[in-house]
Order: C-alpha cells, then structure tokens, then sequence
C-alpha cells in the first residue's frame, strides 16, 4: 500500500471500525512519515500500525569507489541501462523524462527508525527482508509490538530467530510486492499459495501468523483463522474504498472487464509484484531487469505522468488475484461487512457436530 494508497483517512477509518489500519512508509520521506503519524493520532485513539521497507542490498559484485561510494558491477548497471534505453519511447509518449536509477536504495530507513523510537506507535511490520535483533529489541523497549513478511517457511524461521513477536505468511495471490527476503530471479512466478505457505510456516515457527495474500471476504478471513492464523490482512480489498489514495482510475480498473487478470511483474520497480495486466506490463515485463529499487526510480516519473493522464495503460495497477471481488464502500462500513462475514462463515461450520460426515 505504500507510495499514497494507505493515507491518514483509510488508517483511521479501518481502526475505528475496529481493524488494525496501518500507514505505508514506503516512498515517503522521515518527516513525512512523522508528519502523517501525527495527523493519524488526530484522527483516531485506536492502535494502528506502520509498515517500513527494508534497505536492500548493495548491486549484486558492487565494489566500492575511491570516494567510499558504492559502484555497481557493470553487468547490474548495464541491463539497468539497457531497459532505461526500451523505456525512451515511454518517455517520449508521456512527454517526460526517466528518473534517476540512483536516487537512493535505502528508502530513508534509520531517520524512520528515529521517527518511530521517537514517537513509538503501537506495531510495526517489516518488508523486504529482516530488520536486526538489534532493532527489533529496541521498538519493544518502546512498547512496540513488531511483524515481519515472510515468503517461505524459511524466511519465517529467520523472522522468529531475529526476534520478532509475529510473521507475516504473504502468499503469492497478494498484490503489490512480493515480500521476499532475497530477490532471486529464478524463482519468479513459483511462490507458494497461502493455504499452503500458512501450514508450512504453522509448522516451522512457534510465533503467530498473520495470513495475507488475496483475501476480500469474511469467509476467507474464517478460512485462514481455521487453518491456524491468528489474524488476516488484507490490502487490494481496501483500494477500492472512500478513503483509499489509490487514484480513481486505480479503483475502476480493479472491476474493469478490461482487466481480466493479474501477474507478477518486475516491469515498475526491478522486483517482483503483482498487479493488473495492462499494456506497460504486457510490453516491457519481459525485459525488465532484477534490478530494485533502480528501476523503481526509473520509472517513477512514467507512472506519474501516466496516472495526471488519466491512462490506466501506464501506471502501475497493483492489485490481488480477489480484485473482482473489490467493493466500492466507505472503510469502517467495509470492515463491518467484513465482520459480518466471518461470523455467518463461523455459524455455517458450526452447524456441523464433532465428526460428522460429510459424505
């Protein structure tokens, strides 16, 4: 949800309905995160919680420069450069420039650590990747209760050993990134679903488990808290809402029968993540390098001028393999209908005695 979808507005509303809304940090500078935190705690007295990406690693045979900089293996920076190259005609279409691929590869992630042992909040998740013990014990020190996304049961038992108090089980139907704590490229398109990865992760780690990854009903939220979760979230069931920042060409597209499906896609931001298949997707997917966040930065300035264009073509359609079941609702109405849902699901499977068959 990060780059403007999950605002102040939709935080406050999820909580106050009684969901657990988090603010994305992603994209955005320290003093906005501070700033937005501030105008969320004028907004609600709930918990909420805040979501930050990891720093990723330097270019894969980076070396460093007599100046102490960083300088990427020329393999890494050519293919960056070759796509920069498959992208000019965008740039001439949309009649903007590309952006700088070195425009940062930490997403200003110590001055937002600062900001929230400052300020702490009540929780906060991690993306891309685990944060050290380190830091993990200092936002408990602060009070604050911390998850992390993981993958693979693999990267769960690495989330529960760098002492956080939760995992996130991402499947590979969710929308947007794929949480991966390594960005290996061959294993795009081969993630595990989440019913299986939630069992996988529920026998590998003795912390609890969030499920997340395509769920847009109370029925399926009833689904993974049989099959051992102990909460579900939920993200491209919230794009479409009142308070969403998702800009309204975004939420049309996700009932759009323009739209049919979705894929996962380096194409925007170097790494894998899924959204709609549109006509940048379709073109340019295939060639795209593992190359995050540089063609993130890359492409920015394109997405941008796509989404001032109205043009949904262009711009990156994050979005679930649920998007058809979006439904166009005020936030706190969609948590309550959510709530209905799973208590009608919960009554259904109640009416069934201790070892009945149901042959």
């Amino acid at each position: 949800m990060a780059g403007g979808v999950s605002v102040p507005q939709l935080v406050a509303a999820v909580s106050d309905a009684g969901g657990l809304g988090f603010l994305a940090a992603g994209y955005k500078t320290a003093d906005g995160l501070y700033q937005e935190i501030k105008q969320l705690r004028g907004l609600t007295g709930r918990p909420f919680g805040v979501n930050l990406f990891m720093p990723q690693p330097e270019y894969p045979g980076a070396s460093t420069g007599s100046t102490g900089a960083a300088v990427a293996a020329p393999s890494y920076a050519a293919a960056v450069e070759v796509y920069a190259h498959q992208l000019s005609g965008e740039a001439s279409w949309y009649e903007t420039e590309l952006g700088d691929p070195d425009s940062g590869r930490d997403d200003g992630y110590d001055a937002k650590l600062a900001v929230l042992l400052d300020n702490p909040v009540p929780v906060v998740s991690f993306h891309f990747g685990v944060p050290s013990s380190e830091v993990l014990e200092s936002l408990r020190r602060a009070g604050t209760f911390t998850l992390v996304t993981a993958t693979t049961a693999e990267e769960a038992l690495a989330v529960q050993r760098a002492g956080a108090d939760a995992v996130i089980a991402q499947g590979v139907e969710a929308g947007g990134h794929q949480g991966t704590h390594r960005d290996i490229p061959e294993n795009d398109g081969t993630g595990t679903g989440l019913l299986s990865l939630l069992g996988q992760i529920r026998e590998t780690v003795g912390i609890p488990v969030v499920a997340a990854g395509g769920i847009m009903r109370g029925s399926q939220i009833a689904a993974v808290l049989a099959a051992g979760a102990s909460a579900a979230q939920l993200g491209t069931a919230f794009l479409a809402t009142t308070e969403s920042g998702a800009a309204p060409v975004h939420k049309q597209a996700l009932t759009n029968p323009l739209f049919v499906r979705t894929e996962l896609t380096r194409a925007f931001s170097g790494r894998p993540a899924r959204g709609l298949v549109n006509r940048f997707l379709r073109e340019h997917g295939r060639y795209a390098p593992a190359a995050y966040p540089e063609i993130h930065h890359l492409t920015s300035p394109l997405r941008k001028a796509a989404a001032k264009a109205k043009d949904a073509q262009g711009m990156a359609l994050w979005a679930g393999q649920g998007h058809r079941m979006a439904r166009e609702l005020p936030a706190g109405r969609l948590v309550e209908v959510l709530v209905a849902e799973l208590a009608d699901a919960r009554t259904a499977l109640s009416v069934f005695p201790k070892g009945h068959d149901l042959r």
